[in-house]
């Protein structure tokens, strides 16, 4: 992204601000000038303009946003001469910054780690160092988060502290192990302690390494690298996906196009339906991810039983399967996936005293010629399953029939921050990104209370927030605070953008559900990395 237009726009922001003040009677107060020198500290570092950047931050050390009292207009003018100058000759000044510019580039491709540790400081240590080799972090303090992220997001690895305290009663360590017995993810376990009896425990709990703290933070890395690689090889080598015991999403491209010959050669047309259980994200929630779990391991048999021997069965990812029919119309095969329907629903499913029936929605397309690709039939049969759950889930639907485009998933991207050329900035980042599954309603808000009065958290569907940490008429902790209370908090997913790296505020957004947090300045690059990724987690 050409970064010039919004650096020209910051500089006339500037100079705007600084002849209001110097050419009007207002007063102004010493709050009123730290905020803007922090807001100007976060956007010049984004912007890549490291003296502004530099220079705010400076400036800013030395007022407090409590003191009392306005600024003498003399002084005020003194106090900023530096800043002033350094504005008038911002022409040379963008040159000379450019040349010494270079930051991080994340990709949404790249091997996600999980930290899981209460010790804040070390948080924000191992997040930055880890981030500086190119690989993406999500970090959690609370334990009950973790467990839920760990299985929201999938990580390549977890890094985690040797006493972590119990989740719902049982043991993060056992959790996550119990899910590893069928995922590998490696797990690389931390502790102040390095006797004997606390490495055995580690490696009791499932650790695939131990490390004692204080972290070598080059061990560390040649550590994760190290069982970055056996995962990536072990992926390579397994067609059949661990849980289920069903053919994984690679295997699926193979039988297609073997369907797609016989499909040229004898005019056999065949069927995919793709099956995704309803509701199943708000069982997790309340049920836990082992019940879930449970689930998806039942639907797997269920359907392997009740299918025919030629027909293949597929873990597409999460809860989403899909059927591969051989030599089959979509009249014939929405009949059978009707069949299955039924039976499968009336299965009951029991959770401590509570008896829980589940239900799929499914969609049906099949292909008569060609010259179809694997990505457009599934983009079709998907089509149809988003109209099956748009009209009341636990239904089948056929793409086949479908003369226009069928309903799309509602995703509501806000953006909260005081700062108008940031959230210029990734609005025009948001419109560039691909959203194709969703359909994507983006809006812009100056403030907390702004957003809160637009009830824009009573649409509908699914809700991502990019929040701004310090803003000054709702802080972004209180925008946090007010979001956990909000009945259906669980299809809010945020990430936190923050030009403080003070431990008692990342720790806060951690606590109060925060998916992530950016530190500003940040790469434009990363942060579109982030945001794809989390969206892709969402339903």
């Amino acid at each position: 992204m050409d970064l010039n237009k919004y650096k020209n726009l910051l500089i006339q922001k500037l100079k705007n601000q600084l002849s209001k003040w110097f050419n009007s009677d207002e007063a102004i107060s010493h709050s009123e000038v730290y905020d803007f020198l922090h807001s100007l500290h976060g956007s010049a570092g984004t912007l890549q303009l490291g003296g502004l950047h530099q220079l705010s931050g400076l400036l800013m050390n030395q007022i407090s946003p409590e003191e009392d009292g306005a600024w003498e207009k003399a002084s005020l003018q003194k106090f900023l001469k530096e800043l002033i100058n350094l504005i008038e000759e911002y022409d040379t000044f963008i040159e000379r910054e450019a040349e010494k510019h270079t930051g991080r580039r994340l990709d949404e491709t790249v091997p996600l780690i999980q930290i899981i540790d209460q010790d804040v400081s070390m948080l924000i240590l191992l997040k930055e160092a880890l981030e500086e080799v190119g690989w993406m972090t999500v970090v959690n303090t609370d334990s009950k988060k973790a467990v839920s992220q760990y299985f929201d997001l999938t990580p390549d690895c977890v890094i985690m502290d040797c006493n972590l305290p119990a989740v719902d009663g049982g043991s993060i360590f056992e959790t996550i192990e119990q899910h590893s017995r069928q995922h590998f993810v490696p797990r690389i376990i931390v502790s102040l302690l390095n006797d004997g009896e606390t490495r055995m425990k580690a490696y009791k709990l499932g650790a695939d390494a131990f490390i004692e703290k204080p972290i070598d933070l080059e061990e560390l890395i040649v550590r994760i690298s190290h069982h970055l690689k056996r995962k990536n090889l072990l992926n390579q080598l397994t067609l059949v996906d661990p849980l289920t015991q069903l053919y994984n999403r690679k295997f699926l491209l193979d039988v297609y196009n073997r369907n797609l010959k016989d499909l040229k050669r004898h005019k056999h047309p065949f069927s995919i339906a793709i099956l995704d259980l309803d509701h199943f994200k708000q069982m997790n929630a309340a049920f836990g991810h082992t019940f879930g779990e449970k689930i998806l391991t039942a639907f797997a048999s269920f359907l392997k039983e009740h299918t025919r021997s030629y027909d293949t069965i597929f873990r597409y990812g999460g809860d989403k399967f899909i059927i591969l029919f051989e030599n089959a119309y979509q009249v014939e095969v929405a009949e059978i996936v009707s069949r299955l329907l039924a039976k499968f629903s009336a299965i009951p499913f029991h959770h401590e005293e509570q008896i829980s029936y589940v239900t799929f929605s499914a969609g049906i397309y099949t292909i008569h010629h060609d010259d179809i690709t694997m990505d457009s039939a599934i983009m079709a049969a998907e089509q149809a399953l988003r109209s099956a759950k748009t009209n009341g889930r636990a239904r089948v639907e056929n793409a086949n029939n479908s003369k226009v485009e069928l309903p799309k998933s509602k995703l509501f991207v806000s953006i909260i921050d005081d700062d108008p050329i940031i959230r210029t900035m990734l609005l025009r980042i948001l419109n560039t990104m691909d959203f194709s599954k969703f359909d994507l309603n983006l809006a812009e808000f100056g403030d907390g209370v702004e957003f809160f009065h637009s009830n824009r958290l009573e649409e509908k569907g699914e809700h991502f927030l990019i929040i701004d940490g310090v803003m000054p008429v709702m802080d972004g902790i209180e925008v946090l605070q007010r979001v956990q209370k909000i009945k259906y908090s669980h299809n809010i997913h945020v990430l936190m953008l923050t030009g403080r790296k003070g431990e008692a505020d990342i720790e806060k957004a951690l606590a109060l559900g925060a998916d992530d947090y950016v530190t500003k300045p940040f790469s434009i690059k990363e942060l579109q990395a982030r945001i794809q990724r989390l969206i892709k987690r969402m339903k």
